[in-house]
């Protein structure tokens, strides 16, 4: 007897339907990631002030890094909460 073909399931990518990368808007004319600018940090932090992932933002993980690490330094240095 010959063994079963496996079927294959799910959906079948192609090559030609990949989304573009997403860029994000927020680092357009920004040339350095500090701790003490609120007003970019606030983009990046949800509404109970969660650190919001790279996936939604559009940050590479090098400017999500950054940004991370802006965000711990301005709690702890009491500029944000």
């Amino acid at each position: 007897m010959a063994p079963r073909m496996r079927q294959k399931t799910g959906r079948r990518k192609d090559k030609r339907s990949v989304a573009p990368k997403k860029r994000s808007r927020h680092f357009e004319d920004v040339e350095e990631i500090d701790f003490r600018d609120q007003n970019l940090l606030r983009k990046f932090i949800t509404e109970h002030g969660k650190i919001m992932p790279a996936r939604l933002t559009g940050a590479t993980s090098k400017q999500q890094r950054q940004v991370a690490r802006a965000i711990r330094r301005a709690r702890v240095m009491g500029f944000m909460q």
